[in-house]
């Protein structure tokens, strides 16, 4: 033993909110949508509610083909450009990841995910959230360079452990093999720990 003392465990790291609130969206939602569902089915009927749910499948399997077609042409062309030596026009966003995304909240069962899904196939809506998730993607980027860069986020996980032991040192690798320093083959080494 080297007669290092580890300092007890604490305390546990905050969750973050994320983690605390996503279940409880995601159930909340669940319960809005089965409730929606049953809303239409009673004013309607059965019949209508399944054939709202067969259309929305179909319409976001639609939107998803068009928009993997479009995904796969964007990159023949790319490659096509590199090949013939041209330079690249450039990335060209042409919403395919929203178009997707639209999509698959079309697919989804559920009244609110047409919605959204709907909503996603609007042009003006998709560059307006893409804006948006490209000044916050930009904006986490600087706030992780500026507490010490993706280096430092590992180095927390790392050090945090559920048990709360650290371990400090560091790792000498032989690259020489099971050689001593006489040069003759050695056995197998003693355990580290006893």
């Amino acid at each position: 033993m080297t007669g290092a003392q580890t300092p007890p465990y604490t305390a546990r790291p905050r969750r973050s909110r994320l983690r605390t609130f996503l279940p409880l969206g995601l159930a909340a939602w669940l319960v809005l949508e089965i409730w929606l569902l049953s809303l239409v089915a009673g004013a309607a009927s059965g019949f209508t509610v399944f054939l709202l749910l067969v259309a929305g499948f179909v319409l976001g399997s639609v939107v998803v083909k068009r928009a993997g077609r479009r995904a796969f042409r964007n990159l023949t062309e790319t490659l096509q450009q590199q090949q013939s030596g041209t330079a690249p026009t450039g990335a060209r966003s042409d919403g395919n990841g929203f178009l997707m995304l639209g999509g698959l909240l079309l697919m989804l069962p559920g009244l609110i995910s047409d919605a959204v899904g709907l909503v996603l196939l609007i042009p003006p809506v998709q560059k307006a959230v893409g804006r948006y998730a490209e000044r916050t993607f930009e904006r986490k980027l600087r706030e992780a360079a500026a507490d010490g860069g993706f280096g430092g986020v590992f180095q927390q996980a790392r050090m945090h452990r559920p048990d709360g032991k650290v371990v400090q040192g560091e790792v000498i690798r032989d690259d020489r093999g099971d050689v001593g320093d006489t040069g003759a083959p050695q056995g197998p080494r003693p355990p580290l720990n006893r």
